[in-house]
């Protein structure tokens, strides 16, 4: 087939995007308000991005979807590939705050009740991202509010992603499926008990070396690693298999995966460096004042800030690490798997 030759603006439809910015100060009969524009191409940028973040975050879930994950296979790498990818955008997100807070609120304010009752709260694709991540809408912070300035369909949009198998739920079900932890060739139990060699030995040593005001960290532990709770988005066993993967990381076999659950706490951290900088930069603009779509500005920002973090449940699995040097002597049989084979 002969090549269509591409033109650039075409190929980017830029006629469309340059266009796209309808200052309201502007219209006849109004003193236009020089940051409006400035206001308008930062958050449509914003939209940009997270459009592309959706993207990356639907594919990763379609190959983790698949009846079976290689864990060492091209698959999982372009699992993390995409994830740190989202992570560097969730980056440029933070700093394009530095550029929306040379605006002064003075600057602000020349055009700020001119939007009302829009505002950045109905960003339905942020929504979506949250959702297909994992956040739950059980887990939100001001249910009541966070749909209620959202068009029919935009809503729609946010329940049909909440309905669907998020990346979270998707992890648990890749987490389970580790076979080292629960293949019993790989361990021999002297013990007459029937409870697991390895846990039983990482349980002692790891009360062992707890600070006596630490101590109530040894039923967590149970709670954690042995004690179904459905109100817990990561099962025992997915929690066992993530601790496993994070206490033993430098073994080859193990070091893509460990690889995916440090991405994922980054883009919880990235996420609330986003939300403390939106925080900061909306008292500074607006004081104690609401949002122009009628949420309590900041103080809502701070209790979705302090809330929504989605992988929070890997990030206390750190809680429960014991210095390397300590660590339990796997069985050879293991080892011979997790390493180089020559």
């Amino acid at each position: 087939m002969e090549h269509k030759p591409v033109y650039y603006s075409e190929y980017l439809e830029l006629d469309k995007i340059i266009q796209a910015q309808h200052p309201v100060s502007f219209e006849n009969g109004k003193e236009a308000a020089h940051d409006e524009m400035l206001f308008i191409v930062i958050h449509q940028a914003y939209e940009l991005w997270f459009k592309q973040i959706l993207f990356e975050v639907n594919s990763v879930i379609d190959i983790m979807n698949k009846p079976s994950l290689n864990d060492n296979s091209s698959e999982l790498q372009t699992v993390v590939h995409r994830l740190q990818r989202v992570v560097t955008i969730l980056k440029v997100l933070v700093q394009q705050i530095d550029i929306l807070e040379t605006m002064t609120p003075m600057d602000f304010l020349d055009f700020r009740d001119m939007l009302r009752p829009a505002s950045g709260f109905q960003s339905w694709q942020f929504k979506i991202i949250e959702a297909k991540l994992g956040l739950k809408f059980e887990d939100r912070h001001g249910q009541s509010y966070y749909t209620s300035q959202l068009q029919k369909q935009d809503i729609e949009s946010i329940k049909d992603a909440e309905k669907g198998q998020s990346l979270l739920q998707l992890i648990n079900t890749w987490l389970e499926r580790m076979p080292f932890l629960h293949e019993p060739k790989f361990w021999k139990n002297d013990s007459p008990s029937s409870f697991h060699p390895f846990w039983s030995q990482y349980e002692t040593i790891y009360a062992n070396s707890l600070a006596e005001s630490e101590k109530a960290n040894s039923t967590n532990f149970k709670n954690i690693f042995f004690t179904e709770n459905a109100e817990r988005a990561l099962s025992p066993i997915a929690c066992q298999s993530a601790l496993f993967i994070m206490l033993y990381r430098g073994y080859p076999l193990l070091e893509l995966p460990f690889e995916l659950l440090d991405t994922l706490l980054e883009i919880d951290n990235q996420m609330g460096n986003w939300r403390y900088r939106h925080i900061n930069m909306v008292r500074r603009m607006i004081g104690s004042r609401i949002g122009t779509g009628g949420s309590t500005g900041a103080g809502y920002l701070q209790g979705a800030m302090d809330k929504h973090y989605i992988f929070k449940e890997i990030s206390q699995l750190n809680s429960f690490l014991i210095d390397r040097r300590k660590l339990p002597v796997l069985p050879t049989a293991l080892t011979d798997i997790l390493g180089y084979q020559f």
